[in-house]
């Protein structure tokens, strides 16, 4: 036996006992990643479905899945409906705000389902937004390098953050990096934009691609975006996750393993898939973007309605309300100040906080015929704004242009990998979709029984 022969035997023997060691530690964190999935999605679906889940509640969370239309649908129905007042302090990030604040009726944010948490559980309606995921994809690749585009007036990446920065600090405003997933997915984009660039003007390369989606002179190619950590972790299933309660922005610290553990075993998706699901169902409206007429119709009569005649109902009773508080807060100040105590009256007590009939209030006029024909010349000025501002920066990486046409001109193997990625949310689509059929037939056959 020669040297080399002599360790064949040993090497093999070291190697195969790695393996089995290796595999076995697989096979444990599998099986912890199991338990910790199944346990986290029993205690959800523990939960009943609401009897009363199409009644509305003195809370309204607007669950706002990104790039579904929920922005159109809180500009141009909500804030016709709850005049601001009426409006919870409103976060996209993490919970900033207490939801016990007096009056706070509608809560509009793209935090996760694990919001519900830190409100009144019993006493809040949930509404959202699903969209067909692989269209939603191709918005959020678009929209990231959208945004990111707007810094290419800078002469260099350092500059663009410095501005920002300053802008932010000085103006106090709520600004798309301040909001969850674009300030994860936004400087991502930004700093590849700058990066791309400076190599073609380093480089003096010269645009070739026809295809707007793989122009990688200019911006990062979809496929690329799609297989990227960041857009696995984010994007992909984020209807799915941020309906569970379990994207990276989520308020419970046990949502992160069992996130973490979907993402690496994906057969353990399905579990979460139900809980989804389960959310839908106690749900007081699922829309869908691509149907937008029926959602908005919908929208308007099982959502809208109800809302009026919330308002209407306490519209009546409000100016008996601030009288006896004002009474009250005086007759209480003036006792104490018979003893020599300083008084104070908190924010939510004050009578000028009182929401009065003809101030806050005085939206309890609408009716569903108005908030439609409202909301028909609302989103026909805000698409204008959106489409304009869009062009404008895209102008920035131009030949780039996002359209319907260069959209259709993207690879079969690039949608189909999309699909692939995003299983979750495809099952999750069709489910919304039975649910939003249910409710909009329900909803004409009410309107044709009124006609009649």
């Amino acid at each position: 036996m020669d040297f080399n022969s002599k360790w064949i035997v040993p090497i093999l023997i070291i190697g195969s006992v790695f393996m089995l060691v290796n595999a076995s530690s697989d096979e444990d964190d599998y099986q912890r990643c199991e338990i910790a999935v199944n346990n986290w999605a029993a205690s959800q679906l523990s939960q009943e479905v609401k009897e009363d889940k199409h009644t509305l509640r003195d809370l309204l969370f607007f669950l706002h899945i990104p790039r579904t239309g929920g922005r159109t649908y809180f500009h141009c129905f909500l804030k016709k409906l709850y005049s601001s007042k009426l409006e919870c302090p409103r976060s996209y990030d993490k919970l900033r705000f207490n939801p016990r604040k007096a009056h706070c009726r509608l809560l509009v944010t793209h935090d996760d389902y694990s919001m519900m948490t830190k409100l009144p559980h019993d006493k809040t309606s949930v509404v959202t937004i699903l969209r067909n995921p692989v269209d939603r994809v191709f918005s959020t690749y678009e929209f990231s390098i959208e945004v990111a585009a707007r810094f290419l007036v800078h002469p260099n990446l350092t500059s663009a953050m410095q501005m920002a920065g300053r802008l932010r600090k000085k103006n106090n405003v709520v600004s798309t990096l301040d909001i969850w997933p674009w300030k994860y997915l936004v400087p991502w984009m930004r700093e590849d934009l700058f990066s791309r660039r400076d190599a073609r003007v380093s480089q003096n390369l010269n645009h070739v691609s026809k295809d707007s989606y793989n122009m990688e002179d200019f911006a990062m190619p979809l496929l690329q975006y799609i297989n990227d950590p960041i857009a696995l972790d984010i994007v992909h299933n984020g209807a799915t996750f941020q309906v569970a309660g379990l994207t990276n922005n989520s308020n419970l610290a046990e949502s992160h393993e069992v996130r973490m553990c979907v993402q690496k075993y994906h057969s353990l998706g399905d579990s979460v898939l139900d809980v989804a699901k389960r959310r839908l169902d106690n749900m007081l409206y699922v829309g869908l973007t691509e149907d937008h007429k029926g959602s908005a119709t919908t929208f308007a009569h099982v959502v809208g309605a109800q809302v009026i005649s919330q308002l209407v109902g306490s519209n009546s009773s409000m100016d008996h309300q601030a009288n006896n508080i004002t009474e009250q807060s005086y007759s209480h100040a003036a006792s104490e100040s018979q003893h020599g105590q300083h008084t104070s009256i908190s924010i939510d007590e004050s009578p000028s906080n009182i929401p009065t009939a003809d101030g806050e209030f005085r939206k309890s006029e609408m009716t569903v015929g108005k908030l439609m024909e409202s909301y028909e010349s609302c989103i026909g000025n805000l698409r204008k704004s959106q489409s304009q501002r869009r062009i404008t920066s895209l102008k920035r990486i131009s030949p780039v242009n996002y359209t319907k046409e260069a959209r259709r001109q993207v690879p079969e193997s690039v949608i189909e990998q999309i699909i692939s990625l995003n299983r979750l949310d495809m099952e999750l689509y069709k489910y919304a979709k039975k649910l939003f059929a249910g409710q909009h037939e329900q909803t004409v056959q009410k309107l044709v029984s009124a006609v009649i």
